[in-house]
């Protein structure tokens, strides 16, 4: 494949959108640039061992126009996140962050995701390895407050300390604990309580660094509630794959400035040629189309959309017009 040449990223982003798995692939990711070309958009957690031994393509590949783009690792040896660095600084990501806060099982039985918050000094030692092999991308880390027993207040400072001390100067923290043991990965994004405090203390102890913010945010409005308190960034993640358009065509606007405002509906269509293309290279349409059922979500006619969408998407022969029969659906119940 032909690397694509990478943009420069807006040091100022204060909006981005979750790592999520299973979602945030490549058509998501590209339906949601549609609706912002500002907002920073993650891969999926990808792990250091599948970038080295995987197929590179299927798992780094994307469309240019989805700058600027994030590269998610998981892992925790140095040496393979390092080697795993190097290549998504070849394919040309903007930024490569670094999981400490997922609490999955599968990710705590390869030592790493948030049971990492606990071995400050290895992720120490895996930050600056990725720093010295990057070229062009920054290094970041996404963590969580702490885990298990630790104390917030005591255990994520020295965690910030040990880890900025090897270069990193953007961290993003989602502000709840992880439950290694005793919960879901499902109830450690519900349960755990939010200490949104605990996250400004950071930034107003460390006002060097780029701090953002992730965990229960579900509007524009409180993400513009932190930027105000002094937050350099906010990331946003289920609210942005399941109603996206209270989110994203909205952002250049509040977020950045911008003048232009888009709308889902003209997103809906700027897909409709990425969808032929993606059938002629031997693609399916619900392959894209799943990402797009929460595109009217509280609109009149959002349930017509999703099923006409569910129902048909994955049949043989299924394209385009499938997506215009529903999106006509849904100009019918608003008229």
């Amino acid at each position: 494949m032909e690397i694509n040449k990478r943009r420069a990223i807006n040091k100022n982003t204060t909006l981005s959108i979750a790592p999520m798995m299973d979602w945030t692939d490549r058509h998501c990711r590209y339906f949601h640039r549609l609706m912002s070309q500002h907002t920073l958009l993650y891969t999926e957690m990808v792990t250091a061992q599948a970038v080295i031994h995987g197929d590179r393509d299927r798992l780094l590949g994307y469309n240019s126009a989805e700058h600027p783009i994030a590269l998610q690792l998981g892992g925790s040896n140095p040496e393979h996140l390092a080697t795993a660095t190097r290549i998504g600084c070849d394919y040309g990501y903007n930024e490569v962050n670094i999981n400490i806060g997922c609490p999955s099982d599968r990710v705590q039985s390869g030592s790493f995701g948030a049971c990492l918050m606990q071995q400050s000094d290895l992720v120490a030692d895996c930050v600056s390895a990725m720093i010295d092999v990057s070229t062009g991308a920054e290094i970041t880390v996404k963590c969580r407050i702490g885990v298990d027993d630790q104390d917030p207040y005591q255990i994520l400072p020295d965690f910030i300390d040990r880890v900025k001390a090897r270069g990193v100067k953007t961290f993003i923290i989602h502000a709840r604990k992880a439950w290694l043991q005793g919960l879901s990965p499902k109830e450690n994004r519900d349960i755990p309580p939010l200490d949104y405090a605990l996250v400004h203390q950071i930034k107003a102890d460390n006002p060097d660094l780029n701090i953002q913010i992730n965990g229960g945010i579900t509007s524009l409005d409180q993400a513009l509630e932190h930027l105000e308190q002094g937050l350099d960034g906010v990331m946003i993640g289920r609210t942005a794959y399941h109603d996206p358009a209270q989110i994203l065509p909205n952002a250049d606007s509040r977020i950045y400035g911008a003048m232009d405002q888009r709308t889902i509906e003209q997103a809906v269509l700027d897909m409709l040629p990425y969808i032929e293309q993606h059938l002629i290279n031997g693609g399916r349409l619900n392959q894209i189309t799943r990402h797009m059922l929460g595109a009217f979500t509280g609109r009149a006619g959002a349930r017509l959309w999703r099923r006409i969408l569910s129902e048909s998407a994955h049949k043989e022969g299924a394209g385009p017009e499938l997506v215009e029969t529903a999106l006509d659906a849904i100009k019918q119940k608003a008229a």
